[in-house]
C-alpha cells in the first residue's frame, strides 16, 4: 500500500512552498504529480525538478498511471502527491487511491470563479467536487503552507 503523506492541490504543482516547506514538514523522500499533461511533457518536469533538493525524488504520472502504480509503492516511499486540479483528486479516490485528506494550497482564479480565501478560488465544477469528496469522507483542508493554520474547505461553500 502506498504510504501517501498529503495529497495537496495545486495549480503550480511544484514550486518552492511544495519542494521545501511541505517536503521538510513532512518528512517526504518523493513528490508525485498527477497531471495527465505534465506526465508527458520533459520540459514542464525539468523546470519542476528544479526546485527539488537533492535527495528528494519525482515521478510524473497521468491520472490513469497513478491509480496503477501508486498503490505498488514501497512503503519506504514516503509521497506528497500534487494534482493540479480537485477534479483529478476527485478521480484519483474514484480510481481506488486511498486519500484521507486533501489539502488545498492553490486554486488560481479566473473568469467564473469566486475567490473563497486568499489563495483559492473556484467555480461550481469546483464547489461539486469538493462537495462530493467531503461525501466520501475526506478532509479537504486550505492552508498555503505548514507554519498556517488548515482550516476546512467545505464551510466556505
Amino acid at each position: 500500500m502506498a504510504n501517501i503523506l498529503l495529497t495537496r492541490v495545486d495549480y503550480r504543482l511544484i514550486h518552492g512552498q511544495v519542494a521545501v516547506g511541505w517536503v521538510n514538514y513532512l518528512r517526504a523522500n518523493m513528490i508525485v504529480v498527477v497531471n495527465d499533461e505534465v506526465a508527458n511533457d520533459t520540459f514542464q518536469q525539468s523546470l519542476m525538478d528544479m526546485a527539488v533538493s537533492s535527495g528528494i525524488e519525482t515521478r510524473y504520472f497521468s491520472i490513469e498511471e497513478a491509480i496503477l502504480k501508486l498503490p505498488q509503492a514501497s512503503a519506504q516511499q514516503k509521497l506528497l502527491v500534487v494534482v493540479r486540479y480537485i477534479q483529478d483528486a476527485l478521480k484519483l479516490i474514484e480510481g481506488g487511491l486511498e486519500i484521507k485528506e486533501i489539502n488545498i494550497g492553490n486554486l488560481h482564479y479566473e473568469d467564473g470563479k469566486k475567490q473563497i480565501a486568499k489563495s483559492v478560488a473556484i467555480n461550481e465544477a469546483d464547489r461539486a467536487c469538493i462537495r462530493k469528496i467531503a461525501e466520501m469522507g475526506v478532509k479537504q483542508t486550505i492552508q498555503r503552507v505548514p507554519e498556517e493554520r488548515g482550516y476546512d474547505i467545505v464551510g466556505l461553500l
